[in-house]
């Protein structure tokens, strides 16, 4: 194998700027075909992105023997089916956050692979990303010293600019999403605390939904306790005023703190030296370098840039904080 040949599972609106266009600007890389169960929004996808096949059934990409990786980018109720098919049928996967439903769901995706010659990426592309990279190398280089704690609040109004509009609203259907605004975009912040920090010891949290019937958390409230020592303490909330809205990370160490947001492009470090702010910008299509090191992965020429088991750690991660389970 020496080129990766793309077939996208889903071609809606993640896959229209995020990633799709990714997929034919990486070296070594094809897209050649697209699905979406409404024909005529494949078929323009694939016109506007030069992509010369389009379908509205998942199988004329699973049983398309020219293809050898597929992009799985639905909601996350069908994560587990199209990711045990494409395993079946002997392909790669690149895998949309949050990896699935639930953990349960997560773990036979982690069996599948084991048991397979196929090879699984979960999309959590921010790693790749130059801000989130600098926050790595400061780190790395001790700028703030030894780590003792974070602090993470993301605060939003129920209308929020963080998540993109779509025609279902799936992320609040938790039939489609698992949960709502916290299972769509927590998985962001703890991936990257999980990639910093590494394995976790204990986690706990409390949830809280304004409407009684509700099954989708609107206040999300947790602590992790890392193997190193590291605390965490986190916050989400999605019914805050305008005012009050916040997306924020501080890293704490005993030589100073790390301030990013999440949705941003900037860094502050602060140390005995000073105060510096690091600028980024990022590509056009913010998942280009991920793919172009989940290509690298599958070809064999590099690490998985995020295996399999670290997105299982972050849905059993948000499960917990949630207060799912204990």
């Amino acid at each position: 194998m020496d080129i990766i040949n793309w077939g996208i599972i889903g071609c809606g609106d993640v896959a229209e700027v995020k990633s799709g266009p990714a997929f034919q600007q990486v070296e070594n890389s094809n897209l050649i075909s697209v699905m979406r169960r409404n024909t005529e929004k494949a078929k323009s996808f694939a016109e506007r992105h030069n992509v010369p096949q389009w379908t509205n059934n998942a199988d004329d990409i699973l049983n398309n023997n020219e293809i050898n990786a597929i992009y799985v980018a639905t909601p996350p109720s069908t994560h587990l089916e199209y990711a045990l098919k494409a395993i079946k049928s002997g392909k790669h996967v690149y895998l949309e956050k949050p990896m699935a439903l639930d953990v349960t769901q997560a773990k036979q995706i982690c069996d599948a692979i084991k048991k397979s010659n196929s090879k699984l990426t979960v999309a959590h592309y921010r790693r790749e990303l130059p801000a989130f990279l600098k926050v790595k190398e400061l780190l790395g280089d001790l700028k703030i010293g030894e780590v003792t704690h974070v602090d993470i609040q993301i605060l939003q109004p129920k209308k929020t600019s963080i998540v993109a509009d779509t025609e279902e609203s799936w992320r609040v259907n938790p039939a489609l999403s698992g949960g709502g605004y916290f299972y769509d975009l927590a998985p962001h912040q703890i991936d990257l605390m999980i990639h910093y920090f590494g394995p976790i010891q204990r986690t706990a949290g409390f949830s809280h939904s304004s409407h009684s019937d509700s099954k989708v958390e609107d206040v999300v409230n947790g602590i992790i306790s890392f193997k190193n020592g590291i605390q965490f303490r986190g916050l989400w909330s999605f019914t805050t005023s305008d005012l009050n809205e916040k997306d924020q990370c501080i890293i704490y160490g005993t030589e100073g703190n790390i301030e990013f947001s999440f949705f941003g492009n900037e860094v502050t470090l602060t140390n005995l030296n000073g105060s510096e702010t690091f600028s980024f910008n990022n590509p056009k299509h913010v998942q280009e370098p991920m793919i172009k090191a989940t290509v690298a992965y599958f070809l064999g020429k590099e690490e998985n840039p995020c295996p399999a088991k670290d997105g299982l750690l972050v849905m059993d991660t948000l499960e917990k904080l949630s207060g799912r389970t204990s």
